[in-house]
């Protein structure tokens, strides 16, 4: 469409202003429609330039339509009127993505004779009418240095600002009042933003499904280099310090990043149809579609690998430029007499080296580092800055190796292996991690890429908060201890191949060992280490521990006791270093029984039946104090309890408690915890509606559930949930376990979908259980709906063990042989996946 020409035939046919802005509207719709293509032809940064280009026109046509609509044939020079019409922000810096908002300033002067008020309220009708997105501010030109003073936010924006249309003179006036406030406080806004950055950065961390603007290494980061640079140096494009901040080799590979997270996030506007700046797993295969990468999961890595290149280069130079307004001249002395060694220094934990300091090699460098005492530290800049740039020669020599031992038996390893990663060296020392650098785990599980979950694992070894599993692994040997953390630390390196990770990860641990001179016998172990990291969670999370085939075939491939112990501690690492929280008290429980469980069969050489097991566990129920105090009727009924699985996963103290409580029931009971995670134990003589109960709790995730027959027709619910509920929560649950006793509700349950494949039962399992194993896709409701079939085919469930990641459950349930149903497994088939 010829806009101009339709804009002049509205205005000399005395149109309406809501005519010129259905004008405006079809313009920018159509542009919008044609950005796909713009895209195909200019991505990255040139996109944006001309994305922002094209929206500088249309501002300034809809300004200049403004004043023509006001002045008529009597247009005033526009030079005269005393306005500027001023982008900010990402539109100020040429960067403005197609559904970020277009920040604008309206500068004017008050000068008689012009009626500004009304030219700038016209203009932005006009942009709203016509369907911008307006972010805007309106000031005088005098009262620029007031507002940003009071604001830190409107101080920063106006560090970007561009002139689009208006008047020279106002303009220049503008840009007067921008130097004076560059010039003004420095250190405390310099200061201030750093900690506005520090705040943010917590709330975004390094993520493998990345806020491409707000998180760590996201473009957050180099605006806050560009603001400091500004503000110190007065620079309009932070590559005006090639030479004299940093070199060109650094800014180039810092540039590249930068481009890429460019493509990305026009990508995810241009795909989502708003302002979407996370990359989220849904949206990856459209993005690396749209920008030509035939590999999702390189896509992610480049991107992963993107973020860590910016956060890496921003965190070096934004600490180099700010360093002189951060220490005064009292903290530099003290600084002087806290030298370790030349060149290094450390103060209150944190260490520092120059940024000039020079590094001949990689042993130099870890001679230098190895000298501070094994503590935890934090680390400047200045060091960030001499790990980064430090050349690691290949092969590493014998003395390398033996110093990167040194730095495994530091009881504070952790610190430094995250001062490699944030350094780019981490690969370099460790050449098991070079094909695992930076690679995403999209399995609904992990929260971290590859190399980041090995090293957090390391914090979780250093930093044990179990007492037992502390005490596990103080009794280690040194070696032990040694190998352990080495397990922690190359557990998942083997990813990325074809293999079985943990079958490649236990090859490429043994080269490493060699070169540490490890003993054949430490070796061994941890080759078991790393080929059975995964085996203790699996089996506590997804099997029946309490099964004494699961047991024996459990500790015939960790091997001893010694093992076991040490694969505990692993285990406990592994999943307190995959973040968000996985670690928590009911895996915690369910890791320890089966340490126990394990242990026993490991500590016995004759084989243990699920029959001597049971009489062992009565004797000590038997012996208790607690017993003998109970009337022989109720010690009788405890002992005939037909279910051995109860007496397993019980205390000999705990299996009292619930008989006595059993006792006192008269048509049911609960009891509710919601300490760590919510619990509910229901005693029920009456039916219970248990499918009605789970689809009404189906908006908090079960973690296990049991179900046993005790005595006097009273049957016992324990049934776990993985988080806690509001207390103002509790009472809600509580009326809605009461409800569940009414057996005429009637259930609406959520679709559901099972597909026989993935349903596996085993009438084998044991002498009086039969196993039913769900593994699908994660649904709400799914529990519920499965519980509901097991009571319609009378399938007596006596335990169900849930196991659920973000896209996938693998839910293990027992049951009790005596019904019929174990002669027609048919009918369950039919039933779960009708």
């Amino acid at each position: 469409m010829n806009l101009l020409f339709e804009i002049e035939d509205v205005i000399d046919n005395n149109g309406s202003d809501f005519e010129l802005s259905k004008l405006f509207k079809r313009y920018i719709h159509e542009y919008k429609e044609s950005l796909p293509f713009l895209f195909e032809k200019n991505q990255g940064k040139d996109f944006l330039v001309l994305h922002t280009k094209k929206l500088d026109s249309i501002m300034s046509l809809m300004y200049k339509t403004v004043l023509r609509r006001l002045f008529g044939d009597y247009l005033p020079m526009r030079s005269s009127v005393p306005i500027a019409i001023v982008a900010l922000g990402s539109y100020g810096r040429e960067q403005l993505c197609v559904h970020s908002d277009i920040d604008l300033l309206i500068v004017y002067e008050d000068v008689e004779g012009y009626n500004t008020t009304l030219i700038i309220e016209k203009l932005f009708y006009l942009a709203l009418d016509a369907g911008l997105k307006l972010g805007h501010r309106v000031h005088e030109t005098s009262d620029l240095f007031r507002a940003a003073n009071e604001d830190l936010t409107i101080r920063t924006s106006l560090m970007e600002s561009r002139l689009i249309i208006g008047s020279p003179f106002t303009w220049q006036e503008t840009q007067r009042q921008l130097t004076r406030i560059r010039l003004h406080e420095q250190k405390e806004f310099l200061i201030a933003k750093v900690q506005e950055a520090q705040m943010r950065r917590k709330k975004y961390p390094v993520s493998m499904e990345p806020n491409i603007k707000e998180s760590v290494g996201g473009l957050r980061d180099t605006q806050l280099l560009f603001w400091i640079a500004h503000t110190i140096y007065g620079v309009n494009n932070i590559k005006d310090l090639v030479g004299t901040v940093f070199n060109e080799e650094s800014y180039k590979e810092f540039r590249v990043a930068l481009e890429l997270m460019y493509r990305v996030r026009s990508a995810l506007h241009l795909i989502t149809n708003k302002q979407e700046d996370t990359l989220r797993l849904e949206y990856i295969p459209s993005v690396a579609k749209m920008l030509g990468f035939n590999n999702q999961i390189k896509l992610a890595t480049k991107v992963i690998a993107a973020g860590w290149r910016i956060d890496n280069f921003t965190r070096i130079f934004t600490k180099k430029m700010i360093r002189p307004y951060l220490y005064d001249v009292k903290m530099l002395s003290q600084l002087r007499h806290s030298r370790i060694s030349k060149g290094l220094y450390e103060f209150k934990g944190r260490v520092y080296i120059s940024y000039n300091q020079k590094i001949n090699d990689n042993t130099q460098l870890l001679e230098l580092l190895f000298s501070l005492e094994d503590k935890d530290y934090k680390f400047d800049s200045g060091v960030l800055s001499c790990l980064t740039y430090t050349k690691i020669s290949h092969p590493l020599n014998k003395h390398t190796y033996s110093l990167l031992q040194k730095l495994l038996q530091r009881k504070h390893t952790y610190c430094f292996l995250e001062l490699f990663y944030d350094a780019g060296i981490l690969h370099e020392l460790f050449g098991n991690f070079r094909k695992v650098r930076h690679m995403p785990q999209f399995d609904g599980y992990h929260h971290y890429p590859v190399d980041i979950h090995s090293v957090e694992c390391v914090k979780a070894l250093e930093n044990i908060k179990e007492p037992f599993i502390q005490s596990l692994h103080d009794a280690l040997s040194e070696d032990e201890k040694l190998i352990v953390k080495i397990a922690t630390l190359f557990h998942d390196t083997g990813k990325g191949r074809k293999q079985d990770h943990s079958e490649v990860g236990a090859k490429l641990i043994l080269p490493f060992l060699r070169q540490l001179k490890m003993s054949q016998e430490m070796q061994d172990r941890a080759v078991v280490l790393v080929k059975h990291h995964i085996l203790m969670s699996s089996v506590a999370f997804k099997e029946n521990i309490y099964n004494e085939k699961t047991l024996y075939k459990f500790m015939s491939k960790v091997g001893d006791v010694k093992n076991l112990n040490m694969l505990y501690v692993l285990t406990y690492a592994d999943i307190n270093g995959v973040g968000g929280g996985t670690y928590n008290s009911f895996n915690s429980k369910l890791l320890g029984d089966l340490y126990k469980s394990a242990l026993e069969v490991a500590q016995n050489r004759h084989r243990i039946t699920d029959a001597k097991k049971r009489l062992i566990i009565e004797k000590r129920v038997q012996n208790l104090l607690a017993f003998k105090q109970l009337p022989r009727t109720l010690q009788k009924k405890i002992l005939h309890i037909e279910s051995n699985l109860f007496f397993f996963k019980r205390s000999p103290q705990n299996i009292i408690e619930v008989a006595q409580k059993a006792r006192e029931t008269q048509e049911y009971s609960f009891t509710l915890k919601n300490r760590d995670s919510l619990t509910i134990e229901i005693y029920r003589k009456i039916p219970l509606n248990l499918g009605f109960l789970l689809a009404s709790l189906s908006h908090i995730s079960v973690a296990s559930m049991e179900i046993f027959t005790l005595f006097d027709d009273i049957k016992y619910f324990k049934i776990e949930f993985i988080q806690k509920v509001d207390e103002g929560e509790l009472s809600l649950v509580e009326d809605k376990i009461d409800a569940a006793f009414d057996m005429s509700k009637e259930t609406k349950f959520r679709d559901v979908v099972i597909k026989r494949e993935e349903i596996s039962i085993d009438f084998e399992h044991s002498l009086t259980h039969a196993e039913i194993l769900i593994h699908t896709k994660n649904q709400k409701g799914l529990l519920a709906y499965v519980m509901h079939c097991f009571d319609t085919l009378n399938i007596n469930i006596v335990t169900a063990k849930i196991h659920s990641s973000k896209y996938k459950v693998r839910d293990s349930f027992l049951m009790d042989k005596s019904s019929d149903i174990c002669n027609n497994a048919e009918l369950i088939y039919e039933m779960l996946t009708k």
